[in-house]
């Protein structure tokens, strides 16, 4: 009877030992975070999601995001001298117009140079297309036979801000979205009216990044670049006789010319102005006062030899 009995209490053992350690083996570890919070974790952090490098301070596109093109804005700015600025002006936006850009500002304006003399100076701000950014520079030069008196050229890499902004712009949209429902199924007049309030605030943000996102593209896009046109006379330098004097020699040179100029004018305003007009105001005052002073003169001398002798003393 034991021997019956004793194998079957063995398999019954085995049997139980075995399931509980399949059930030990199927229950939760300990500490371990719920299926719930496991799945909003998994809604919360896709697998694609942008993270921020802390070594290096730059958006990284996580694995298997392709990378943002980069966004570089290129800008000009040159000072030539040419022979007609109102000419070369003129050529510049026709170029500028024929690439498929702009002009931004264009001046014109009249200058006194050292010698007294008038020269024209104009000034002109253009985009073109960024592909034809060198081109337009190249073809700028092209205005002179001289080097730029200054020639500054620049470029700003916006990549990372404009990443940042397009980040920020699909959060706030988000945002506006959740809103919108939160306020769709409001039932009292306060609550709709504080979460139109913050919908109101959320719409402006929105606008705001766009117009810079904006701005970032068109700069981008349209290359500015900033041309100063200087005539040729009015840099070629002071020449006597043959000698150009430079330097002191050149300031003192000047300064003497100047001077002399200045007197040369006074002496050509006392001629043609001022004595003119001395003259006619002594004939318009001073000579009828003085015709009118002689003739009083006259008179009273001829009125003390009509008068009669005083008769003499008479002594006692």
């Amino acid at each position: 009877m034991i021997k019956r009995i004793l194998p079957l209490i063995l398999t019954t053992s085995f049997l139980w030992i075995s399931a509980c350690a399949s059930a030990r083996s199927l229950a939760p570890e300990a500490g371990a975070p719920p299926f719930e919070e496991l799945a909003a974790r998994e809604m919360a952090e896709p697998a694609s999601a942008v993270f921020m490098d802390d070594a290096q301070g730059e958006i990284m596109p996580a694995v298997g995001q392709t990378q943002t093109e980069r966004l570089v804005i290129k800008n000009a700015d040159l000072t030539i001298v040419v022979d007609d600025p109102v000419k070369s002006m003129d050529n510049i936006t026709y170029l500028a117009e024929e690439m498929g850009g702009f002009v931004v500002s264009a001046n014109l304006r009249e200058m006194t140079l050292d010698s007294g003399a008038k020269s024209p100076r104009a000034s002109i701000t253009i985009r073109v297309p960024a592909a034809d950014f060198n081109d337009a520079l190249t073809r700028i030069k092209e205005e002179t036979e001289q080097l730029p008196l200054n020639e500054n050229i620049s470029s700003q890499d916006v990549t990372s801000e404009y990443t940042d902004l397009q980040s920020r712009l699909r959060n706030l949209e988000a945002t506006e979205d959740q809103l919108t429902e939160i306020m769709g199924s409001a039932n009292k007049t306060e609550d709709v009216l504080s979460v139109y309030n913050r919908l109101v605030q959320v719409r402006e943000q929105i606008e705001v990044i766009k117009g810079q996102i904006q701005y970032y593209e068109q700069s981008a896009a349209m290359s500015l670049i900033s041309v100063e046109l200087i005539a040729n006379e009015a840099v070629q330098p002071l020449t006597i006789g043959g000698w150009q004097p430079v330097g002191t020699a050149k300031d003192a040179v000047q300064t003497l010319i100047n001077t002399l100029k200045v007197l040369g004018n006074l002496v050509i305003w006392i001629i043609l102005y001022v004595l003119p007009v001395l003259v006619v105001l002594f004939v318009i005052f001073v000579l009828p006062l003085r015709l009118v002073w002689q003739a009083w003169r006259r008179r009273k001398a001829k009125g003390k030899e009509s008068l009669p002798p005083a008769p003499p003393s008479q002594s006692t």
